[in-house]
This record gives C-alpha cells, sequence and structure tokens, in this order.
C-alpha cells in the first residue's frame, strides 16, 4: 500500500458540494498529527477547521488559499511513514523525491450534468441527498451546468490568423513653412472679440468703472479670453501684461469619465452567493405576502426594566429582541399552521420551532437557528440567543446551526430601520422584521401622550398561510407586545 495517502475535500454537512480554502495551518513538509487542524475551509458562511485523517509528513498541497474546491477533491498529500526512508522510484523510473500528483478525481473534479434527459443523484443540476434541497450555500442541486476556467495566456478557439501585409515605405515629410502671425480682424477688440463683445463679470466691470479703465483695451488672462480683476488693476496702475499669444483656454472642470478605472469588481462567492442563491430562489418559488402592524410596547420596555432589576437576572443580557422571540414562540402554539413547509403535493406541519435568528457578521448576514426553542424557558431562551450572536459574530457558526430552520426573525430595528419587507429563508412560511423601538405620540386612554411604539412586518408563504391565518399570528406577537404579563396569564 501507498505511504502518500491524498486527502479530499469532505462534505461538512448535508449535501455540501464544494468550500473556499481559506487558510492553510500546515505546509509542505510539516510533520502533522492524527486529527490535528490542518485546513480553514469556509462553507455556507461558516469557517471551519479540518483535522487530518492521517499522521505523517506533509508532502503537496494541491490548492492554493482562496481557491473554491469540489467537495471529493484531494486537496493535500501526506506521507503515513516519514520515518521509513525515501520513497521509492516508480517502475517508470520517476525520482524518489518527487511529489505526488493530483489523482483523476482532482482532475476531473467539475462534473457537467447532461444537457438533456434526467439528470441522476449526484451529478450538477440532479437531485440532492435525501430528496430534498439545503438551504446553505453550496449545498443542493445546481442549478447551472459548471464551466472550467480559461487557461491563462490562452487563445481564443475562434481566433483566426490574418494575413500579415508589407509595410509602407516611409515617405518623407514635406517642409513645414511657418505661418504668418494672424492680425486680428477689423472692428475686434483687444479680445479678439468682434462688435466689442467684452468677456468680464459683473465684480471686474465695476472695478473698471470705479478705476476709469476702459475694458475694450485690454486683452483678457482669464479663462476663454475673459477679463479678471488682475487684469484691470495692471491697466490702472500703468504695468504692462505679458505678452502672450492668444489662446483658447480649456475649460476649468473635465468631463467626467465613465471608465473601468472608477468602478470595483467583486467576485461572487461564499456569503454573497449564498444571499444571491437563497433569496432568487425563494423570491421566484414562494408567493411572498407582507402585513405591517403597528404596536404601543410601552408596558414591554417596562416589563424589561423590571426583568433586569431581578437578582437572578443581572448578569443576562436582555433585550427587546427576546421578548419577541417569546412572542412568536407563543403565538406558533396558537397557529401551528405557521410553522411549516410547503412539499410540493404535501404541506409538512412541524411540532418544533427552529427559531432562526438573523446575525450581522463580518463574512455577511447569517441565520443561524435555536433548535426546539419552544421547549426552552425564557432565561434558557436569552442564554441560547446570546450564545448564538456572539458565535456568529466570532465566525466560529457550524453548519449544523445554520440548517433546519422553520421561522426566522430580522431584527431590522437595531440598524434603525421602522420595519421591511423580509424575504422567506428557502424551506420556511414565514420571516418576521423587528423595527426600531421609537417614541411617538400615541392616543392612550382617550389622550394622546409619548409611548414607545415599534413597527412589525410579516412576510409569509401565501400557498400555506392564508390572509386570515397570517393576519391573526401577526396580531397575537403584537398584543403579546402590548401587554406580555396579560398574554401569558391568557394563553398560559
Amino acid at each position: 500500500m501507498s505511504r502518500i495517502k491524498e486527502f479530499n475535500l469532505p462534505d461538512l454537512g448535508e449535501g455540501l458540494t464544494e468550500g473556499e480554502i481559506l487558510a492553510w495551518l500546515v505546509k509542505v513538509g510539516d510533520v502533522i498529527e492524527l486529527n490535528q487542524p490542518i485546513v480553514e475551509v469556509e462553507t455556507a458562511k461558516a469557517a471551519v477547521e479540518i483535522p487530518a485523517k492521517w499522521a505523517g509528513q506533509v508532502q503537496a498541497i494541491f490548492h492554493p488559499e482562496g481557491t473554491t474546491v469540489e467537495v471529493g477533491t484531494p486537496i493535500i498529500a501526506i506521507d503515513t511513514d516519514p520515518g521509513a526512508g525515501p520513497i521509492e522510484e516508480s517502475t517508470t523510473g520517476a525520482p524518489a523525491s518527487a511529489l505526488p500528483t493530483p489523482s483523476a478525481a482532482s482532475l476531473a473534479a467539475v462534473e457537467v450534468a447532461p444537457t438533456e434527459g434526467a439528470v441522476e443523484p449526484g451529478l450538477i443540476g440532479g437531485p440532492a441527498p435525501g430528496g430534498r434541497t439545503a438551504v446553505l450555500v453550496g449545498y443542493g442541486p445546481r442549478t447551472t451546468a459548471a464551466k472550467r476556467r480559461p487557461r491563462k495566456g490562452g487563445v481564443p478557439a475562434q481566433a483566426s490568423a490574418a494575413p500579415v501585409q508589407a509595410a509602407p515605405a516611409p515617405v518623407a515629410p514635406a517642409p513645414v513653412t511657418p505661418a504668418a502671425p494672424v492680425s486680428p480682424a477689423p472692428g475686434a477688440n483687444g479680445n479678439g472679440r468682434a462688435g466689442g463683445l467684452v468677456l468680464a463679470k459683473p465684480p471686474v466691470r465695476k472695478l473698471a468703472k470705479d478705476l476709469g479703465v476702459d475694458l475694450a483695451t485690454l486683452t483678457g488672462s482669464g479663462p476663454l479670453g475673459s477679463i479678471t480683476r488682475e487684469d484691470v488693476q495692471r491697466a490702472a496702475s500703468g504695468t504692462p501684461a505679458a505678452a502672450e499669444p492668444l489662446t483658447v483656454a480649456a475649460p476649468a472642470t473635465a468631463a467626467a469619465s465613465f471608465g473601468a478605472d472608477r468602478e470595483q469588481r467583486i467576485p461572487v462567492k461564499g456569503v454573497r452567493k449564498l444571499t444571491a442563491e437563497n433569496m432568487s430562489r425563494s423570491a421566484f418559488t414562494a408567493p411572498h405576502v407582507t402585513e405591517f402592524f403597528t404596536v404601543d410596547v410601552t408596558r414591554a420596555m417596562k416589563a424589561l426594566d423590571r426583568l433586569r432589576e431581578r437578582r437572578e437576572w443581572r448578569d443576562v443580557r436582555v433585550s427587546p429582541l427576546l421578548l419577541v422571540a417569546k412572542a412568536v414562540l407563543l403565538a406558533v402554539k396558537r397557529h401551528p399552521m405557521v410553522n411549516s413547509t410547503w412539499a410540493g403535493d404535501e404541506i409538512v406541519v412541524k411540532d418544533y420551532v427552529n427559531l432562526g435568528i438573523a446575525a450581522a457578521t463580518e463574512r455577511g448576514l447569517i441565520v443561524p437557528n435555536i433548535k426546539d426553542a419552544g421547549r426552552l424557558s425564557l432565561r434558557e431562551l436569552a442564554d441560547a440567543m446570546t450564545d448564538l450572536v456572539q458565535t456568529a459574530k466570532a465566525g466560529k457558526t457550524s453548519p449544523a446551526d445554520m440548517s433546519g430552520g422553520t421561522l426566522t426573525i430580522t431584527n431590522v430595528g437595531v440598524f434603525g430601520v421602522d420595519t421591511g419587507t423580509p424575504i422567506l429563508p428557502p424551506g420556511e412560511s414565514a420571516i418576521l422584521a423587528f423595527g426600531a423601538v421609537r417614541e411617538m405620540p400615541w392616543v392612550h386612554k382617550g389622550k394622546v401622550k409619548p409611548r414607545q411604539v415599534t413597527t412589525l412586518g410579516l412576510s409569509f408563504d401565501h400557498r400555506i398561510i392564508d390572509g386570515e391565518l397570517g393576519s391573526k399570528f401577526l396580531r397575537d406577537i403584537g398584543d403579546f407586545l402590548a401587554d406580555p404579563e396579560a398574554a401569558l396569564l391568557a394563553w398560559t
């Protein structure tokens, strides 16, 4: 058995098809141990460190950092028995020091699905494992055929060689006769303008009048031959202007250019690719409907203040988003159809809620979810949300934490936005946008008073949720936020 083993990029999640190499943690010649992290790969917005399957010495690295590699492609070669001496020469006479080259799988990592007929599972364009489509980047079936990159410096296939013609014989230039100086036409002033027209701004004209200077006798030094204050002052003091040829000055402001030098081209990969694929698929698959509800949340904000003052909650992160999450979970129990998935010829209603919380990170917006959030107490839910956000911002969210979501909340209020029309994550039937909480005039007990108000936006899949169900679900969330204590007493 060969000592040199090629390590293939593994499937780091359900149905993963590719990953981008962010950083190599080893280099050629390093001695590594079993399960030692050797490479950091980004998949589905998560940076994952991959451990070595064997101990040994790194012999070759096949793909540099920044390369997107298909699953199953060899990425590194490891000598599993470096202490056994130099590598023996092959039967073909190859030198012992020759590094292994990528296998056939590496050279044919991109497999293009047939353009006609059914596509078998596993090929690009075929169904994903398990008969379902995952929502993370690089997951599930491809909708377009893969293409190999053109070779650098290659000649286009359609380029044709043009016949080479003999260059014409050089022609001696004709002698140039200096042109005679041009005198101003009769009737022209010193500015070369007929009819006594003088270019000068009103303040300059006033200055010339005050100093008794005839503008028609001056030669302007300003743009387009216009007369400036300096020209007038020079004429008034008797200082002659420097003799200069009469020329037309170029406009002071150059014309704006709109070329490639003022453009930036950003490769579409990683986070951006995930967002584009998911949002495009969802927007053109699920018929979206969005409803809005403006709520007086003054009582909810006061309830949060009282909660923070309790001794057992002093070290817990308490935010309005916590009450919104609790409101959503309670409303789902009252309207379970909202927590479902469209599966073609059937609707899958789920008895568990994997609650997604949109989180902004350096790599972009990701939506990890809290598994079975409906079973958590309010304190457990607060801790889970804090851990989720901190893990996401550190870039350590795993693909498993971002898969399987059933319902999502996006907190656009942290950006000072009142609300929005969010797009459904694929496979989910509802997403709630939570807007900023603002102090606004509000009619309370028959009088206009300053109250804390927010606007909720609920987008839902109209194939599953009709207007009545969506309205009742949104109303229940609003009722909870308007009076949390009363809602808890009434619903639990």
